[in-house]
């Protein structure tokens, strides 16, 4: 979820005429904290974004990417298992193949920068050890011998949360902490007022079947956390028909009972209202704002990382 902020600093930093390279993940032996397609950026006066194992090589790979941008030399370089560098070890016991590429132009950047903000699906793709932009997202494959392969990325994930109360506001800072992209419906005007002002767009319900509001892609996930559930109904019956990766709904056993019923009087089908996560969250009975939304959003990330988003868009 860091991508958007690696590229933000290359362009940052190419902007002002600095020297940068990309650093991609290529290929992983053993256990990693991170997989292929994860990227780094360095920048020529040392500073970088991104990481790559949690601190254990970034201090190395920096070096290796200021020699490369030095020589203007893309390069394959093995770190942890197996790598020439005896003196650097990943704890874990893995090996990474990283792929450095000194970026001639802001192109690269630029380019993954618009596509994220359009929410549109991409790849970054290998040539020759350089690095360049393809406008679509293709499964991640990388030929060491070439230097060569392409590695996709699915636009960030999105939390819509519509409810009221104090777990909307705690949902919707740690999303926002967390680097999700996040918005809020709420029938109450103050909350909106809040969220807006730090730069949460958040719009108020006027009435129950103010369904219109609700938009989504398959990389939104939906969280319901109303305490008067009336007021969800026909909004959820809307978010069932759109597309997402996660739905869930606060309350109890006997609440979505009652919400179920409801739904399938609305002509929802059995199968839609199977798919609800409730009650919300990884862990249950949770009583105080910040352990709900805490709860809720690990739920959320767990059920994005899960998605096969190529077998249900393909």
């Amino acid at each position: 979820m860091d991508l958007r902020k690696v590229c933000g600093f290359l362009d940052e930093r190419q902007s002002r005429g600095t020297g940068c390279v990309l650093v991609t993940v290529c290929a992983v032996e053993g256990s990693s904290m991170r997989g292929p397609g994860t990227i780094m950026g360095v920048a020529e006066d040392g500073s970088f974004a991104g990481s790559l194992s949690g601190g254990c090589i970034e201090n190395a790979v920096v070096a290796e990417a200021l020699e490369a941008l030095r020589q203007r030399s893309p390069r394959l370089v093995r770190f942890g298992a197996g790598s020439p560098y005896l003196d650097i070890k990943l704890p874990c016991g893995g090996g990474l193949d990283l792929q450095f590429s000194p970026l001639g132009t802001a192109t690269l950047p630029r380019q993954c920068l618009a596509a994220i903000a359009r929410r549109q699906p991409f790849s970054i793709g290998i040539e020759n050890g350089s690095a360049h932009f393809l406008p679509d997202w293709r499964k991640a494959r990388f030929d060491p011998d070439a230097q060569s392969g392409h590695f996709g990325h699915w636009p960030e994930p999105r939390l819509v949360i519509a409810g009221h109360g104090a777990g909307v506001e705690a949902l919707a800072d740690l999303a926002q902490t967390m680097g999700c992209s996040v918005a809020a419906l709420t029938p109450d005007a103050a909350l909106a007022d809040r969220l807006t002002m730090r730069g949460i767009p958040a719009l108020r319900l006027a009435r129950t079947t103010h369904t219109d509001l609700l938009q989504s892609d398959p990389w939104t996930g939906i969280a319901f956390v109303f305490h008067d559930h009336e007021w969800e109904i026909d909004l959820m019956a809307r978010a069932l028909s759109l597309p997402h990766f996660y739905l869930g709904a606060m309350g109890g056993r006997t609440a979505h009972a009652r919400r179920c019923e409801a739904l399938s009087a609305k002509g929802v089908s059995d199968a839609q209202i199977a798919a609800i996560r409730a009650p919300i969250g990884l862990f249950h009975s949770s009583r105080d704002p910040q352990t709900l939304a805490l709860s809720t959003l690990a739920e959320v990330i767990r059920a994005y990382h899960q998605c096969d988003f190529e077998a249900r868009l393909g």
